[in-house]
């Protein structure tokens, strides 16, 4: 099964997929608190949308990354017709609290045969890692996260963006992961010895490519994680 020494994996629509339900019960929280102008809901999560989408696009362009807090308060400033009203926001407890809700409405795991794959990959000697942008969730949450959806066990390490300041397809971000990874194997693994899987062509595909590490896409194609077997 195993063709590679190491396995890196996105998360975000290649391991795990959001629950709507999160995403609802997130809007309605902003909705009723943060809604001076009284936007419909249905506006409420066009914006949560358009914010995500944005800051994702400027994230792959720069290399950079846009915090969650600060994504919190575009949310609300748009909400808002750009009125800079959000200085009294907690952003640290607004932050927890979504946390919270986040555990109430648990990501899925995106294939039921992911777990089974992850462990035939470390049965075979292989490592396995983790290479992530994050947005309206951290880097730390992610973490409890895959703990309780019982993938964090398969994983030798886990790199997000919020926590090293780099985003996919930035190639430090992947410098990063590979070094990593040579720390691992005494500094005798090329990047043809890795792959990169993941969901999107320009952030995982393009990315990995950029440093002579080979990937495969999936989910977004015709293709699932199974393809690793």
């Amino acid at each position: 099964m195993n063709q590679y020494k190491h396995y890196s994996f996105d998360l975000w629509l290649t391991l795990i997929r959001s629950n709507p339900d999160f995403k609802q019960e997130r809007a309605k929280i902003f909705h009723a608190r943060y809604n001076p102008l009284n936007k419909s809901l249905a506006e409420v999560v066009t914006i949560f949308r358009n914010v995500d989408l944005m800051c994702n696009s400027i994230n792959e362009r720069t290399g950079k990354n846009i915090d969650a807090d600060e994504m919190y308060l575009m949310v609300i400033s748009n909400m808002n017709d750009y009125d800079p009203g959000f200085a009294a926001v907690d952003t640290e407890e607004l932050y927890r609290e979504m946390e919270r809700l986040l555990f109430n409405y648990m990501p899925h795991v995106y294939c039921g045969n992911t777990a089974g794959i992850l462990n035939k990959l470390k049965e075979g000697d292989s490592t396995v890692s983790l290479l992530s942008n994050t947005g309206f969730i951290r880097g730390a949450t992610l973490r409890k996260v895959l703990k309780a959806l019982e993938i964090e066990q398969y994983m030798d390490f886990q790199l997000y963006s919020d926590e090293v300041r780099l985003s996919k397809p930035n190639k430090a971000f992947f410098q990063l992961m590979l070094g990593q990874v040579n720390r691992r194997y005494n500094g005798r693994i090329g990047p043809h010895e890795i792959v990169h899987i993941g969901d999107n062509p320009v952030a995982d595909i393009y990315g990995a490519n950029q440093l002579g590490i080979k990937s495969v896409l999936i989910n977004s194609n015709q293709q699932t994680i199974t393809c690793l077997q």
